[in-house]
């Protein structure tokens, strides 16, 4: 019996893509590093905002120092601007509200830091989720399983009573890390092949397909 659901965030529930391009190619150009077409943030993001900003630098330039520099002014700028073209994905509002609806309880794991995490579910998704765990110290990113763990134990539910959902084949990791479902979903930043070779056990195009998901699963 399926008890909770969680999310990824980016590419999940909001399309980041843009801002989060904005501002890592700001960051670049203030430090006179090549740029990137937004269309390849697609392939850097997922990791955490370090490692977003380790993959747009050049890979001779990837030195602690020029990543902390880069990276600082990559931070300012997204945090004036981070939901300036970040919205909802079509048809996600609708599904939360119908999963809470079944007694569901819904939680997000993102390696996007916390305070932003919080910050972007606050102003895009209200009060739409129980529990919202972005990267905290002393838990590895995704697709290490304890912090889906913790989140897990928290809510009191157990790796087989959940369904993790994401886009990427990390997301896909970790339901399969962590004992759960995955469910992948194509409208994010990442493609199919890469959801299935990682272990999602269902694929979906739209948001509605999941909630028929769990219901077979139930």
């Amino acid at each position: 019996m399926i008890k909770a659901v969680f999310f990824d965030l980016d590419g999940t529930l909001v399309n980041s893509l843009e801002d989060l391009a904005t501002s890592a190619n700001y960051a670049l150009k203030e430090f006179g590093f090549p740029q990137h077409a937004v269309e390849k943030y697609k392939y850097f993001i997922g990791d955490g905002m370090q490692k977003l900003i380790e993959r747009v630098l050049p890979e001779n330039d990837r030195t602690a120092e020029i990543k902390q520099r880069v990276f600082q002014s990559f931070w300012n700028h997204y945090a004036e601007h981070y939901v300036d073209k970040t919205v909802v994905y079509d048809g996600i509002k609708e599904l939360l509200t119908a999963l809470r609806q079944e007694g569901l309880k819904l939680a997000v794991v993102s390696n996007k830091a916390q305070e932003m995490a919080l910050e972007v579910t606050n102003k895009l998704l209200g009060d739409s989720l129980d529990v919202v765990c972005g990267k905290q110290e002393g838990y590895p990113p995704k697709p290490d399983p304890k912090l889906t763990l913790k989140t897990m134990d928290d809510m009191g539910v157990k790796p087989e009573e959940c369904v993790f959902i994401g886009d990427s084949g990390m997301d896909a990791a970790t339901a399969v890390n962590t004992g759960c479902v995955g469910i992948g979903v194509l409208w994010g930043f990442r493609t199919e092949d890469e959801l299935l070779d990682n272990g999602a056990k269902f694929i979906v195009e739209k948001p509605n397909r999941i909630l028929d998901i769990i219901h077979s699963l139930n």
